[in-house]
């Protein structure tokens, strides 16, 4: 796996956005996010992501070796934790009841760990360069969000997974252009988890829904604008 990870990045990462959506997909379709299945299955992900990075000293590289040290700078995620809170403005429902919600939960709060690591720490890390700094943000975000095609594999509605395309590129542009500019994955992985677990306590209102999304683009612009102008210590600059 090492040296297959340091002859191409680009393609690794790529095998383990290919593994994920497949292995999640069928999960999801045939057990749900409240079944042990689905658990166990998003548990193993996020502890073969860790043990790589930890044997092979990536923690660093993948942006879970600390938190960013001048948050004030990004206006302290503000912006960012605002908007993980959206799934909740609709109002207050239990999607399930007992044990199915607590692996819900746990499961969601993994899904944000492990699809931080592969769409962030491991495919926007591997096309980054000063060269196309600009291109591999956009194929993060971009990316990011076409991955939610799946659902329409699982039962979800076209119309709810196009919704759902595009909130996620919002989202994706977010959360890269603050990896990229902190330098630290975890508030990402953080406002990623938020987001996940609280869509499972959230009611379904349809208006809202939209409402929340057109939110999340309108803030995704003018915070990516500003994370843009942000000078950093690095050779991290947008070109």
């Amino acid at each position: 796996m090492r040296k297959f990870y340091e002859k191409n990045r680009v393609w690794f990462a790529v095998l383990w956005i290919v593994l994920y959506c497949v292995v999640m997909t069928n999960l999801k379709g045939n057990f749900g996010y409240q079944s042990i299945a689905m658990f166990l299955g998003i548990n193993a992900f996020a502890v073969g992501i860790t043990l790589f990075v930890k044997m092979n000293h990536l923690e660093k590289e993948c942006g879970i070796a600390s938190w960013p040290r001048d948050i004030g700078r990004f206006l302290f995620f503000i912006p960012m934790w605002i908007l993980a809170t959206g799934n909740l403005w609709d109002g207050f429902a239990l999607s399930y009841l007992g044990i199915e919600m607590v692996f819900a939960v746990l499961s969601m709060i993994l899904v944000g760990f492990v699809e931080e690591m592969i769409f962030r720490g491991f495919l926007f890390k591997a096309m980054l360069s000063e060269e196309r700094t600009s291109v591999a943000i956009i194929v993060s975000a971009l990316t990011f969000g076409m991955g939610h095609i799946i659902n329409l594999f699982a039962g979800q509605t076209s119309f709810e997974t196009i919704l759902q395309v595009i909130f996620a590129v919002a989202w994706g542009f977010i959360l890269t252009f603050v990896f990229y500019k902190s330098g630290s994955l975890w508030p990402c992985i953080i406002a990623h988890s938020m987001i996940d677990a609280f869509s499972l306590f959230g009611a379904d209102n349809a208006l809202v829904d939209q409402i929340y999304i057109v939110t999340t683009i309108v803030v995704a612009v003018v915070y990516c604008i500003y994370l843009a102008r942000i000078k950093v210590e690095t050779n991290n600059e947008i070109q």
